[in-house]
């Protein structure tokens, strides 16, 4: 029986590679290299997957490769055909509203604005967990926010998630391990100085 599906949002191919808009991409494959399972692509779900085992619970971890916007297209019939109901999927994606590196775990709630959410919402519905990483706001009003988001991380916000990948991995293993309540309250009311506290 599937604990989780775990699925990180982001564009596949090169071009969107190191690119804000694919934070979920990157945890999720930092996410298999700790639990050391490898992807693969699964065309019937439009998405790559890794299915492993942490601490006897089974875990699967999803990359839609419908491209950002239609993230529910991919999820809505793995989701289905192994019974995972809202509850037990965790889903990361980047969010404008923190400073890079920063999480917040929610329940619940509109997109944002966010279109990968939008399109889970409508395949979905609601009630799924959401893994909110922060990539910092636009640095200019006049900016476009596709432009922002599509865009590669710079030298330093590259330092700053080279850093943070190990608290990123622990805090969804809190939620593995713990449930979601319990690491909404660990991470949400946590501080900069705490990030390397083991949760």
């Amino acid at each position: 029986m599937i604990s989780y599906v775990i699925a990180g949002l982001g564009n596949p191919g090169s071009t969107y590679a190191c690119t804000r808009h694919n934070i979920g991409f990157s945890v999720a494959d930092a996410l298999v290299l700790f639990l050391k399972c490898s992807w693969k692509h699964e065309s019937k779900f439009k998405a790559e997957i890794a299915k492993t085992n942490h601490d006897g619970k089974e875990i699967i971890l999803t990359k839609p490769q419908t491209y950002m916007n239609c993230s529910g297209e991919a999820l809505q019939p793995l989701c289905s055909y192994y019974k995972i109901p809202a509850e037990k999927l965790i889903v990361i994606y980047d969010d404008i509203a923190f400073g890079p590196g920063q999480v917040k775990i929610s329940v619940n709630g509109s997109a944002g604005g966010h279109n990968g959410i939008r399109s889970i919402l409508e395949h979905l519905g609601d009630g799924f967990i959401r893994y909110r990483i922060g990539i910092g706001s636009k640095p200019h009003p006049e900016m476009d926010l596709k432009d922002y988001v599509l865009g590669k991380w710079n030298d330093e916000e590259q330092r700053i998630f080279q850093d943070k990948m190990p608290f990123l991995v622990s805090g969804l293993l809190s939620i593995i391990d713990n449930g979601s309540a319990y690491a909404m309250n660990r991470i949400n009311q946590r501080t900069k100085t705490h990030d390397n506290e083991k949760l």
